[in-house]
């Protein structure tokens, strides 16, 4: 971009140079056409360098803008998601089945204490009373999930919808185990790609955006949230859009 601005700005130059050279050895009937025709392209390349600037700077707010509203989404999902493993111990599939545990299931609030037994074996051994320390888990109540991730809001209902961008468009979910250390783990993985989220935006600025590396941006060319390859439940956007834990 730096060298087309670069460029065209040469070009401004060189062409106001023309109009002052065609003024001075032009004959005089042909000035005015020649005159008019070399301020409308002086006028053409100021606009084009205008646009080669401010239309990234538009760019990046509405990217920007619309980023926060789907990673406000992939959170609801997140969040859902991990309750649905701490109650099923694995994670939903599709969004039917994640919507349904959101709207029925209940978290079970416990209370661990610590407390005290006769260890049998010991008492026998030691022919004296002897303890030994347990822990013991009450159950105190049950809350629903929907209660404690929603309040009363009904948003859940449509978290499988992409909020911006492509009006109809869907995430797309997986589910599955991945095996560690032998031990079978549960993971799963919600994407949104970048086409979907700016399909109506300058292509070549969102094929730039695509191919971000950046510490500061979306690398890639989707917002996700999990993984199907490895055991991580974060985000991948930076901090700069909020917490993506």
């Amino acid at each position: 971009m730096l060298t087309f601005i670069l460029i065209a700005v040469a070009v401004i130059l060189v062409t106001i140079g023309l109009v002052k050279l065609v003024d001075k050895f032009i004959p005089s009937k042909f000035k005015p056409f020649l005159n008019i025709a070399l301020w409308l392209l002086i006028g053409f390349l100021g606009y084009q360098t205008y646009m080669s600037i401010f239309e990234p700077i538009q760019f990046n707010k509405l990217k920007n803008k619309r980023y926060a509203v789907v990673i406000e989404s992939l959170k609801d999902i997140q969040f859902s998601q991990l309750a649905h493993r701490q109650v099923t111990g694995k994670f939903a599939k599709d969004f039917d089945g994640l919507v349904k545990f959101v709207d029925t299931a209940e978290f079970t609030i416990t209370q661990r204490r610590d407390s005290s037994v006769i260890d049998d074996e010991l008492t026998k051994l030691y022919q004296v009373d002897t303890y030994k320390d347990i822990l013991i888990i009450d159950t105190l109540g049950f809350v629903p999930v929907k209660d404690s991730l929603f309040k009363d809001s009904n948003r859940y209902k449509n978290m499988m919808n992409i909020p911006v961008g492509k009006e109809g468009a869907k995430f797309e979910m997986q589910a599955g185990f991945i095996e560690q250390n032998k031990i079978n783990i549960p993971v799963f993985e919600v994407v949104a790609k970048k086409d979907v989220i700016l399909y109506d935006q300058n292509k070549d600025l969102l094929n730039q955006e695509k191919q971000v590396i950046a510490v500061d941006g979306v690398n890639g060319d989707a917002l996700k949230v999990g993984s199907m390859n490895e055991v991580k439940t974060t985000g991948n956007w930076p901090k700069t859009y909020g917490s993506n834990e």
